[in-house]
């Protein structure tokens, strides 16, 4: 089943719902990042949450970015997403190996480390909205947790999970936000909580063969009727092209590109994002310092 996102409303409008299978999002990063478990679950959770957290958006042309920067071994997290739920993202160091935890989980948190959590959200105006906030746990849900919370104001229950097989491929990679309205009553403030204290892991749940409107009735069904807005594709998305790397070649310059076509060796440029590699011979990089003022 391709990855989708659904979301939903519960409680009469109390409460607003997100929630997404994201498998293919992840095995698919996995494989062109050839991350090791533990960066593949981190980058996953972030992908996971960062397109539901794009889906949020209203504008075609905005984009949000998530950096998790801290002092563990993986050397950051970068994650992009627009309102289409188009997600890109990679880890510092994809190859990073450490120890389970004590649960004997992948952990996360220790691949992470201490440091923050960089939120850019791009609409389109004369400067993009900036947000920083402490890295928690650095297990990715709680601390998005704690950003809209914080940030936003916006009590928000987020819940992210990547399950690896034993082949070391993504068996199971999914999550949701729960976020509550200014106006929720205190009684649908505490089913809710009591709901979600039940709730082992979210990745369980998709074990247990749930889709994300089930999971969303799951957590949410004791509070009423749910309502589902609408659904729409979530995947893994670069937007990058030869034409894209052309113009931030010209960009760096008329020296920079001199000194390129002197060592008379052509050029490769990495895409972080997808890790496609892009060729530049003399001739092509001759014929792009043409066009450099």
């Amino acid at each position: 089943m391709a990855d989708y996102i659904v979301r939903a409303t519960a409680a009469n409008n109390q409460i607003r719902a997100f929630a997404i299978n994201s498998k293919e999002m992840v095995e698919h990063a996995r494989i062109i990042h050839n991350t090791s478990p533990v960066a593949t679950a981190a980058l996953g959770r972030l992908l996971t949450g960062g397109a539901m957290m794009g889906s949020m958006m209203k504008g075609d042309n905005e984009l949000l970015t998530l950096q998790m920067k801290g002092d563990g071994p993986i050397n950051g997290i970068t994650v992009t997403a627009d309102s289409k739920a188009n997600v890109k993202g990679y880890p510092g160091n994809p190859n990073v190996i450490i120890p389970a935890n004590y649960a004997g989980k992948l952990d996360v948190g220790a691949a992470i480390g201490y440091g923050e959590l960089i939120v850019i959200k791009d609409m389109g105006l004369k400067e993009p909205y900036v947000s920083k906030t402490p890295l928690g746990t650095s297990e990715v849900a709680e601390d998005l947790t704690y950003y809209f919370a914080k940030s936003e104001q916006t009590p928000s229950a987020v819940a992210l999970g990547v399950l690896m097989d034993k082949s070391n491929t993504v068996k199971q990679a999914g999550g949701f936000i729960i976020q509550l309205m200014p106006f929720a009553t205190e009684e649908v403030i505490r089913i809710l909580e009591e709901n979600i204290t039940q709730i082992t892991s979210v990745t369980d749940l998709l074990e247990q063969g749930m889709s994300p409107e089930q999971i969303l009735d799951y957590v949410l069904g004791t509070l009423g009727k749910i309502e589902v807005l609408d659904t729409l594709p979530a995947k893994f998305h670069c937007n990058c092209s030869k034409e894209r790397v052309t113009k931030a070649i010209i960009s760096i310059g008329k020296k920079e590109i001199d000194e390129m076509i002197e060592e008379g060796k052509e050029i490769e440029v990495n895409c972080h994002f997808c890790n496609t590699q892009y060729t530049f011979s003399i001739q092509e990089l001759t014929e792009i310092l043409n066009h450099v003022k």
